[in-house]
């Protein structure tokens, strides 16, 4: 069975009734994408092992793939001892987002808390969930775990944040900046007309991210020419997103710094920085961040795949395993 075939067999769907935003909107009939893996164990009817799995920006729920490397028989994440729940988060187009619902740029605004409030009234509705075992998110799937952590003290025992931050500022707020402007330059934007000027603006925001994929170093050894090429390739993926979503998912974490709230966090944390992500540099990031949470794990990889090494997270399998030996089940 090839990949498209096994996340299309594993894909769930589930419709709340509504979903209120934190600005007060409500939008009733509400899509949520997820599916499910490994083996959940039961006091009573209550799952209590359950691990979520929070994407990156524009992911979607077969993003969790990204630790299937690790779920073997007494590795880290062994799926004979934990229940993984992995979502489309709010904002995504698998589940309710500016293009599934069709309403564009009249979607009502949300932030990294709707999208937590988004996920917790599913996990409640869906599976009765009111305590999760643990949340791991990369990137912006660490904005929602740190922000669960935060806003719900007692919802999870561990955390685990992956080539994530605290606060979007600097270099990365001013990157958001840039798509942002770039979007909203285009008059065909709030016409809510998707023509081609659209299209090759969706193109012109997405390739403002190139740069922040791999590392410098990666980025440094390959070919121009090459280069060129994986350059134009990613400006024709970023077609298959929707400009509406893109927009969307960049400002609300464009608007995202929880620095003052860190330190409510009473879940355990572990902390996975990339020593060449070029979005989120350890020194900047996961270093003080691992500072101001009490109780916080940091380990730093070393991986040329920059931002986007969770995809090699078999790499640091031994700490993995040290710190969720606490939480075995």
């Amino acid at each position: 069975m090839c990949e498209d075939e096994y996340f299309e067999e594993k894909r769930e769907m589930y419709v709340m009734d509504s979903f209120e935003f934190s600005n007060g909107e409500v939008l009733n009939d509400v899509d949520v994408e997820y599916m499910t893996f490994g083996t959940p164990k039961y006091d009573g009817n209550i799952i209590t092992n359950a691990i979520i799995y929070c994407h990156g920006s524009l992911g979607n729920f077969t993003s969790a793939k990204k630790i299937f490397p690790l779920m073997y028989e007494n590795a880290p994440f062994d799926e004979n001892k934990y229940f993984f729940i992995s979502i489309s988060a709010l904002g995504s187009p698998g589940s309710c987002s500016p293009s599934s619902t069709n309403l564009k740029n009249k979607f009502p605004k949300y932030s990294i808390e709707d999208v937590v409030n988004f996920q917790k009234q599913f996990l409640a509705e869906k599976f009765n969930l009111t305590h999760v075992l643990g949340i791991i998110g990369n990137s912006m799937g660490g904005f929602v775990a740190l922000t669960s952590a935060i806003l719900y003290p007692d919802f999870a025992d561990f955390i685990m944040p992956g080539v994530s931050s605290y606060k979007v500022a600097g270099h990365d707020y001013i990157l958001s900046k840039f798509v942002d402007e770039i979007i909203t330059s285009d008059e065909n934007y709030e016409k809510g007309i998707v023509n081609e000027s659209l299209k090759r603006t969706l193109k012109l925001a997405s390739l403002a991210e190139f740069n922040f994929g791999l590392s410098k170093e990666a980025l440094r050894a390959t070919p121009k020419e090459e280069l060129s090429q994986n350059f134009e390739e990613f400006g024709e993926e970023s077609l298959f997103l929707d400009i509406y979503d893109v927009k969307y998912c960049n400002e609300a974490c464009m608007n995202y710094d929880i620095e003052n709230d860190l330190g409510k966090i009473t879940s355990k944390v572990f902390i996975i920085s990339c020593a060449q992500d070029p979005h989120f540099p350890p020194e900047l990031d996961g270093i003080p961040m691992s500072r101001m949470i009490k109780d916080s794990q940091l380990i730093i990889m070393d991986s040329e795949l920059g931002h986007l090494c969770f995809n090699e997270l078999e790499n640091i399998s031994d700490e993995l395993s040290n710190f969720m030996k606490e939480f075995g089940v």
